[in-house]
């Protein structure tokens, strides 16, 4: 696996000095034509379509691999119903976009685009995704970066309403080991993330709920000392919400 670290996101993409300026332009005309092409549905087979992004997310080329993952989000907002038809293979590319080893960029675009699709899909058929997307998710929640935050938090919350029946033990688990971060981010140094982790942490009140072991009863001396600390000093109204809905 490349070991180079991960680009920050708003870092201009290297560019080699010996790499000639009509691979770029290749680029862009290959996205343009698959646009070209749900625009107005040629004959060509979608799905050849996909096979050819499914091949480009894996190249070597990050800018390449940004560009599938922002074009799979053109195309949920352009065609959700083709989005629905070959969702197996848009969920593979995420996943494999957000679990991208060097750009930071890529994994940026793979999980605004999840957002997107997981709000057309409303959870249904996600499938064993529903694993890999919410791993990945929890370890952004404390990204250095603002922005992997913010969309972390975004999509770690839509994941909260998803989870089901079948995924309720598993997620609530994940939430369970993501208490810490989602109290440390309340209080996050940038405002928009700050907003997005007390949104999610509502989210997130019924898998707390249920979590026998972590003792958030209803007698006070079991209750969470941290939690009840941190709410009541910088957060009393969400302890508020807490309480109403007996889940301290």
């Amino acid at each position: 696996m490349d070991q180079t670290p991960r680009r920050m996101l708003g870092q201009p993409l290297s560019s080699p000095a010996t790499q000639p300026k009509k691979r770029s332009t290749s680029v862009m005309s290959f996205f343009s034509k698959v646009s070209w092409n749900l625009r107005l549905q040629k004959q060509e087979p979608l799905k050849n379509v996909f096979f050819i992004l499914a091949e480009t997310a894996r190249d070597p080329s990050v800018k390449k691999r940004h560009m599938v993952m922002r074009g799979l989000g053109t195309m949920a907002c352009e065609t959700p119903d083709k989005v629905r038809k070959y969702k197996k293979i848009i969920l593979d590319l995420l996943v494999h976009g957000l679990y991208d080893p060097v750009s930071s960029e890529v994994i940026h675009e793979s999980m605004k685009t999840l957002t997107i699709i997981l709000g057309k899909m409303q959870g249904k058929a996600l499938g064993s995704f529903f694993i890999d997307i919410t791993l990945q998710t929890r370890t952004l929640l404390d990204d250095e970066n603002d922005s992997l935050r913010y969309s972390a938090f975004v999509l770690f919350g839509q994941l909260a309403d998803l989870a089901g029946r079948k995924w309720r033990s598993f997620f609530t688990r994940q939430v369970k080991q993501t208490q810490d971060s989602l109290l440390t981010h309340l209080q996050d140094r940038n405002p928009q993330v700050a907003k997005a982790c007390k949104t999610t942490f509502r989210a997130c009140s019924p898998y707390l709920r249920q979590s026998k072991d972590y003792s958030f009863q209803n007698e006070e001396d079991q209750r969470n000392p941290k939690l009840c600390r941190q709410l009541s000093h910088y957060h009393p109204e969400l302890l508020q919400f807490f309480y109403a809905n007996k889940i301290l």
